[in-house]
Order: structure tokens, then sequence, then C-alpha cells
């Protein structure tokens, strides 16, 4: 008999994950959206994996404009994610506020991540509920080499187990 919902939730959101903004963007329409599905996949070439809801803005804007960036937050200052739990609203200048820029994909950068990387889509799986992409790091900087980066155990919010309502941004 399989496990019961209730104890696959409790026990995949034991699984240590980072939690990160991930930027987005096809032409002119940008995003960022929370994240906590990441993981280096490889070292040659050197790739990084997000998982992101089928739903999603930005899984389209990552469909469409072929890049992503991860961006690590400081582990004291997790109220930014609650924020980008919806689609982001963009003035040109900054999503939500938040000051970004672009590095090499054009995919959004903020200048208050405290480490982060730009990826081109090398792959993309399509998993059920959401699609891996797999994108090989085209650039990356430290901003604060002594911050540690939030996880999902940084902050009271839970992702995975059994899907339970619509998510993502």
């Amino acid at each position: 008999m399989p496990p019961d919902d209730e104890l696959i939730n409790r026990v995949t959101w034991k699984i240590p994950n980072a939690l990160a903004l991930i930027g987005s963007r096809s032409g002119a329409e940008r995003n960022a959206m929370t994240a906590s599905w990441i993981s280096q996949l490889s070292m040659e070439p050197v790739l990084i994996g997000v998982g992101v809801d089928n739903t999603a803005v930005t899984h389209r804007l990552i469909s469409e404009g072929g890049s992503f960036s991860v961006n690590l937050w400081n582990a004291d200052d997790t109220r930014v994610f609650v924020k980008f739990s919806k689609p982001a609203t963009d003035d040109g200048e900054t999503l939500n506020g938040r000051t970004v820029r672009e590095a090499h994909t054009g995919a959004p950068i903020f200048d208050e991540a405290i480490a982060w990387v730009d990826c081109e889509v090398r792959h993309h799986l399509d998993l059920g509920t959401h699609t891996l992409f797999v994108g090989e790091v085209v650039a990356a900087s430290i901003n604060d080499d002594d911050a540690r980066p939030a996880s999902m155990s940084d902050t009271r919010m839970k992702y995975g187990g059994v899907k339970r309502g619509g998510h993502g941004s």
C-alpha cells in the first residue's frame, strides 16, 4: 500500500532545498519567481536544473526566451520570497520594487542577490506538473561571499509533496 498524501508531504518537506528567485525573460517581458527545486546537475559543462510549474508565467518565459537566472538570497532576508510567489510587477528597472539588470542572457539579475548564475537552456524535460529546465552557466557572480544563502527551512513556506492547488508565477 502506497504512503498517504500527508506522509508524502511531511517527508518531502524535509528534503533540504535552496530558496532562490528564478529570473526569466522573453522579449521585453520579464518575471521572477520563488523556487526551491534547484540543483547543480553536471560539472562539465556546469549545468543547473530548476523545476518550474508548467502553469507558471516563468515556465512560458523560460520556454520562449531560452534562459534563466538563479538569484541566491541572504537567509536573513526571506520576506522577499513571499512577494515573488505570484507574477512580478515590472516597471522597467525593477521587479516588485527590487532593482534588476541583465548579465549575458538578458534574464533578470537582482542587485540584492548574494550570488547568481545566468544560464542558457540546454535541455528541458516534462515531468508531469513541472518541467525540469537544464541550463548551462554562462555568467556568474558573488556579491556577498560571507552571507548564508536562504533555504526553505529558513521560512514557514512548504512546497512539494502532493499537489494541493494552484501554484506558480
